[in-house]
């Protein structure tokens, strides 16, 4: 059901070169931009990632309780991702481990701009 989903950013360049980067890990590609917005995907049918300077102008914020959790099949490619995030300048939300019941297993991190992501799977180990 989801689409795609924006992430607001004061920078553009620095934002596209971080998700270039990160996203490249788990086969995501730009798929369409100009200079005040890039998006991400793995194919034009998945949901998309995307980054947009806000549209009224105003400075972009980060949102309080707002995350975006990306999917990966694979717990060497979970933590491959998340020390990616941290190599490129983001900064460490929780170390990737087992979170609660069910084999949930997760890393977040937060991007250049602050706001708050998770990469998850269910199969732990």
């Amino acid at each position: 059901m989801i689409g795609y989903v924006t992430l607001g950013t004061n920078d553009i360049e620095r934002a596209g070169a971080f998700y270039d980067a990160l996203l490249a890990e788990i086969g995501a590609g730009r798929r369409m931009g100009d200079d005040s917005f890039i998006a991400w995907g793995t194919d034009g049918a998945s949901p998309a990632v995307s980054v947009i300077k806000p549209h009224d102008g105003k400075v972009a914020t980060v949102g309080n309780g707002t995350m975006v959790a990306l999917a990966v099949n694979d717990t060497d490619l979970l933590h491959k991702v998340h020390a990616k995030a941290l190599e490129l300048g983001g900064t460490d939300e929780g170390a990737p481990g087992p979170r609660g019941a069910g084999g949930f297993y997760a890393g977040y991190f937060r991007d250049l701009d602050g706001n708050k992501l998770c990469v998850f799977n269910f199969a732990q180990g």
